[in-house]
């Protein structure tokens, strides 16, 4: 039996720790192709390139491992774009995976995540797919513990197919001296980053602004995600492009348009 054809793309950059382990864990299952930015791309959401050209290269990232890869000069939706249409144009990809973010994308991120805009433009594409991130924003961020979790979530994708035109958003704990205590499938929390905009000046006297702020979570329910990722657990969320809010339907056709 041919192994499944497994894409790999991601938004922290072709050379980045998270997207080598996930390549790792993948190439145990199936064949790889690499999709990547040439460099970070974080907080791009699902921006794509239109007015600028878009270079796509051979990548040496993975030549130790022996596994085909490219460097794209475009966001992480643009890479996704370029490997269906393009570099597997004669072939469809059982499953695309991105990742391994190095960052949280639970809640409201999903919507500035790169990464989880990879695996969403696969879904529009007809493409199962699945974000995979690492709660933990630190230089020397450990991915070892993700393996085992990586490995059974694709292994359980492909035996029973992600539902059609659905990302799954997976979020892992930061690792700790706990045990993770295992995977559950959630709702995205009720919660949002509160910006604030630390005024500044530059060198030659001119304003400019830097983004801070913190994030804040408003849901107490226990079928979130934040609320499984601060219990130890893997959060597996189903993602869909589909915005249009239903319920608010039959309100708005008692309007007086």
């Amino acid at each position: 039996m041919a192994k499944p054809l497994i894409l790999i793309s991601n938004d922290d950059g072709i050379t980045a720790p998270g997207i080598r382990t996930l390549v790792e864990v993948a190439m145990q299952i199936g064949e790889v192709v690499v999709v990547a930015p040439d460099g970070p791309q974080s907080g791009m959401g699902h921006a794509i390139t239109i007015g600028n050209t878009l270079r796509l290269d051979k990548s040496i990232a993975f030549d130790d491992l022996g596994i085909e890869a490219y460097e794209c000069s475009g966001t992480p939706a643009d890479c996704v774009k370029l490997a269906k249409h393009h570099v597997l144009k004669e072939r469809k990809p059982d499953l695309v995976v991105s990742g391994i973010n190095h960052g949280s994308n639970s809640s409201i991120s999903v919507l500035y995540s790169g990464t989880m805009s990879a695996a969403i433009e696969a879904a529009i594409e007809g493409l199962p797919a699945i974000g995979f991130s690492l709660c933990d924003y630190g230089h020397e961020a450990d991915f070892s513990h993700t393996r085992p979790f990586v490995e059974e979530i694709i292994r359980q994708a492909l035996k029973h197919q992600i539902p059609e035109h659905t990302a799954l958003n997976v979020n892992f704990p930061k690792k700790s001296e706990e045990t993770i205590k295992g995977i559950k499938v959630c709702r995205q929390a009720h919660a949002k980053w509160q910006e604030e905009f630390d005024e500044r000046l530059d060198p030659r006297n001119r304003r400019y602004f830097w983004m801070t702020g913190s994030f804040v979570n408003y849901d107490k329910g226990e079928d979130t995600d934040e609320w499984a990722i601060v219990n130890n657990y893997v959060s597996v969320v189903p993602c869909q492009f589909d915005m249009t809010a239903y319920h608010a339907i039959s309100m708005l056709n008692e309007w007086d348009f």
